[in-house]
């Protein structure tokens, strides 16, 4: 049986993430403004403990994305290991992930956890996949490969 909260939860995902993706059509990872993380620097978020935006001239090509980076030197820190920059699930919002869904994503909303960058949709579903980061992680992790793959 359905909870209170698991309703409400449901509901307020369902109005507050209104661009949802079809895997079919979605990319490996999420990209607006023509780039991965929409044009931040995916290592700024570990060495300078927040987003920076990226230069489009400081680039690499990985997994059909354009990564942009704020140096040099964050470029090839990304190049030695693009997988323990780039941000789970594809950069698609962790919360939705958690329910199936393919969302876009805001730089701003994000968390690492586990050593693994996690952004969400909104700073307000941020605070919702805050209350049970684990959770929403552990579920997000099972419905990553159904909706990579088909």
């Amino acid at each position: 049986m359905l909870s209170r909260r698991s309703i409400l939860a449901g509901l307020t995902f369902s109005i507050a993430c209104p661009l949802t993706l079809r895997a079919q059509t979605a990319p490996v990872f999420y990209s607006a403004k023509g780039a991965a993380i929409t044009g931040y620097d995916a290592v700024s978020y570990f060495r300078d403990g927040g987003p920076v935006q990226g230069q489009p001239d400081i680039a690499v090509m990985w997994k059909g994305a354009t990564w942009r980076f704020a140096s040099q030197e964050n470029r090839e820190e990304f190049e030695l290991n693009p997988r323990a920059y780039a941000p789970r699930f594809g950069g698609y919002c962790a919360y939705a992930m958690a329910y199936g869904e393919l969302t876009s994503t805001d730089p701003m909303a994000w968390k690492i956890v586990g050593g693994r960058l996690y952004l969400t949709h909104s700073l307000e579903i941020e605070k919702m996949w805050l209350a049970d980061t684990t959770g929403f992680i552990q579920k997000a992790e099972k419905n990553w490969p159904a909706i990579l793959y088909g």
